[in-house]
């Protein structure tokens, strides 16, 4: 896989109660990532990114929410995102410049 795909794979990580608790309880992290990448992309791209060895990827296919606005209905675009689940030891910081 080259460098550049690495960098379209990754869109950034999603935040949420949900994926706080899965980061405290069973080692993941959970990344937005783009709708055409395979488990296999994500497993490498942040395995090469953050130098950390990661155990297993599950992926799941948001589908965007119905809105309704002044000029009829809409639809929000339809997202991917993964859990990666890290090895024992592994950790990944995201850390917040001030």
């Amino acid at each position: 896989m080259n460098q550049e795909r690495i960098f379209k794979v990754l869109l950034g990580p999603h935040v949420s109660e949900k994926s706080t608790i899965a980061a405290e309880v069973g080692n993941q992290v959970v990344f937005k990532v783009a709708t055409d990448a395979t488990k296999l992309e994500i497993k490498k791209a942040v395995e090469s990114l953050f130098e950390v060895e990661v155990a297993q990827v599950r992926t799941v296919c948001v589908k965007g929410k119905t809105k309704r606005t002044k000029f009829g209905m809409g639809k929000r675009n339809d997202w991917k995102k993964a859990y990666v689940r890290l090895n024992d030891g592994q950790d990944i910081d995201f850390e917040v410049a001030e």
